[in-house]
């Protein structure tokens, strides 16, 4: 790829992420990306980044504080269920965290 269609795909890069703004996509500061990719688990990754507690998070998960806290250092499976309600309670989606769980074993 030459500077002159270098330049064009930042562009059109550029142009892509300020449409997904508009659409009310959020954009996910890079440290919460790296710290995912890094194996840190994604819930309690996600969970920092929103600024919440485990308990504020059990809370609004409907589990106990002790069931998340395993949850987030993989002493214990959630099921799709709870997961789901972790995710909605975050602001995001299930397949967030999906990827982490196969990778660590769990189904």
């Amino acid at each position: 790829m030459n500077d002159t269609q270098a330049m064009l795909q930042d562009v059109r890069d550029y142009d892509e992420v300020k449409q997904a703004i508009v659409n009310g996509e959020e954009l996910i500061p890079s440290s919460v990306v790296y710290a995912i990719m890094d194996g840190e688990n994604p819930i309690k990754v996600w969970r920092e980044y929103r600024g919440f507690t485990q308990q504020e998070l059990a809370k609004m998960a409907t589990i106990s504080p002790s069931y998340l806290s395993q949850i987030e250092t993989g002493k214990r499976e959630g099921t799709t269920a709870v997961l789901q309600t972790i995710a909605h309670a975050l602001g995001t989606r299930l397949d967030k965290f999906h990827q982490h769980f196969i990778l660590h074993g769990y189904h």
